[in-house]
């Protein structure tokens, strides 16, 4: 298990690649969405395993990344003194809005010396990707979202989702678990079809073990006043190539959403997986990966010079 401080929070992340001699292989960087980890997107970094040197993290918050942030002390030196306050001061301000995922990406990335990428993002994630597309479209070659899009703010309705998902953050206990079929229960909104029992379990098990704060802080964010204004600007102003893919019967972000953000820019291609909800890439992986592919056009590994 690798660790990397991020701003001050030890976040967890993973390679999942094969040898390449001396083939270069582009990175592609795969972002979870609200109350998941990394765990999800293995199965579809694998197989992209031929062209891509794949880079999963957890989100600050989430996953195996729920740790606090590290306050440094301060040294003897007055330069590094006064420069590591202003950063235990940079954490003590760390908010769970979007745009602040989008820089702990970007650290991310400065940290692991990674100057582009690809990136699939889900989800709570493709929001923060859309967010970190446009801040930073330098650094990414072309972009997925999975299960994304643009909402219209309803007061009533969005005061009644905070309000029950303040509720079902805040009751969770960790033997909730360990009740047969429970995993079934709290993946059934999300699915269309059924997906691997380890992967239902994996999800049960992050979402009781996000950190309060992070889970119930991005409810807050994501679904919002604020966000339903300004995500249909990000998606208006995308210059990544982008491919925007829904789930036929996702009942959390209906793909309708989906298809009203791509129509915002060019340069964002829409495609929908029949038979699929909020999972398309566990519940029909053999068809997500083909127009994964498809949109990537990638070619293949040069050798190394020099």
């Amino acid at each position: 298990m690798s660790y990397i401080n991020v701003r001050g929070v030890e976040h967890y992340y993973e390679w999942v690649k094969k040898p390449s001699g001396c083939l270069v292989k582009p990175v592609m960087v795969f972002i979870h969405g609200w109350a998941g980890s990394a765990r999800y997107w293995r199965s579809t970094a694998n197989a992209l395993l031929d062209q891509f040197d794949c880079l999963l993290y957890d989100m600050r918050g989430f996953g195996r990344s729920c740790g606090k942030p590290t306050i440094v002390q301060a040294s003897e030196s007055v330069v590094e003194s006064q420069s590591l306050q202003a950063e235990s001061e940079a954490i003590r301000e760390l908010t769970y809005e979007l745009e602040e995922y989008a820089e702990d990406l970007a650290a991310l990335l400065d940290k692991l010396e990674i100057q582009r990428v690809y990136i699939n993002a889900h989800s709570t994630g493709a929001s923060i990707a859309t967010l970190f597309f446009n801040r930073y479209p330098q650094r990414v070659e072309r972009g997925i979202l999975t299960c994304s899009g643009i909402f219209e703010y309803d007061e009533k309705a969005f005061a009644a989702f905070h309000q029950f998902g303040g509720y079902v953050v805040k009751f969770r206990p960790k033997w909730l678990g360990k009740i047969p079929f429970v995993d079934r229960m709290f993946m059934a909104r999300f699915l269309h079809n059924s997906i691997p029992n380890s992967e239902r379990q994996a999800f049960l098990q992050d979402f009781l073990e996000a950190d309060y704060d992070a889970a119930i802080g991005t409810i807050f964010t994501s679904v919002s006043k604020a966000q339903a204004e300004v995500m249909p600007q990000e998606f208006a102003k995308l210059t990544v190539p982008t491919l925007l893919i829904a789930g036929e019967y996702d009942k959390i972000i209906p793909a309708e959403m989906g298809r009203k953000a791509a129509a915002l820019s060019d340069k964002v291609e829409f495609a929908m997986i029949p038979n699929t909800a909020h999972f398309p890439m566990l519940e029909d992986a053999p068809t997500y990966l083909r127009r994964v592919q498809e949109f990537l056009q990638i070619n293949t590994p040069q050798p190394q010079v020099g």
